[in-house]
C-alpha cells in the first residue's frame, strides 16, 4: 500500500467526491456508501449500496440475524459488488487494470474516512474481475492498495 500526493491525491479525491455522489442514491438504513470504477480517466462502472434490485424494505435485517450467522449480515448488495456489475455491462474490455475507489457517508451525506479493509465479499470480486487497485481515504490520507494486498488484509481483519 501506499499514499497519495500531488497530482494523484488530488486526481483520486476528484473520483472519490464522484463515488460520494453515487452514494446518495444508497437506500441502506445503516450507512450510505458509493463506489466508482475508473480505466484511463473515464469512470467505467459506479455503484451504490441498497438491497438488490434498489426495492424498498421497511428495516435492516442485520440486527435479525443470529449472531452465528456465515455469511454476510447486510441486506444490501455492496457499492463495490454494484460498480463491478455496472462495468462489467456497460464496459466489460475495459475492467481489467482499472482502479477501484470507495467511500462512505456520514449521517450528513460527507465523505467519511475509511478503516482497514475488511469486506472479503468485495475483495475476492474485486481481484477475480481484474481490477488492479482498491483506493480509500483513510485517516493518514488516500491510500492504494494492490487489490492482491487488499484481499490479503480484509481476510485478515475479518470483523
Amino acid at each position: 500500500m501506499r499514499y497519495l500526493s500531488g497530482g494523484e491525491k488530488k486526481n483520486a479525491i476528484k473520483y472519490i467526491y464522484k463515488a460520494a455522489q453515487a452514494a446518495l442514491n444508497s437506500t441502506c438504513y445503516r450507512s450510505k456508501c458509493g463506489s466508482v470504477i475508473v480505466k484511463e480517466n473515464e469512470i467505467i462502472g459506479f455503484g451504490f449500496n441498497s438491497p438488490p434490485q434498489n426495492k424498498t424494505i421497511d428495516h435492516c435485517f442485520k440486527n435479525d440475524m443470529p449472531v452465528n450467522f456465515k455469511s454476510d449480515k447486510t441486506c444490501c448488495i455492496h457499492a463495490e459488488q454494484r460498480a463491478i456489475i455496472d462495468a462489467l455491462r456497460t464496459n466489460p474490455n475495459k475492467i481489467i487494470d482499472s482502479i477501484l475507489y470507495f467511500i462512505r457517508l456520514n449521517k450528513d451525506n460527507n465523505p467519511t474516512r475509511a478503516d482497514k479493509p475488511y469486506c472479503t465479499i468485495c475483495s475476492k470480486l474485486s481481484l477475480d474481475v481484474g481490477i488492479a487497485e482498491f483506493i480509500l481515504w483513510q485517516n493518514d490520507g488516500i491510500c492504494v492498495y494492490d487489490t492482491e494486498e487488499y484481499n490479503t488484509i480484509s481476510f485478515q481483519n475479518l470483523r
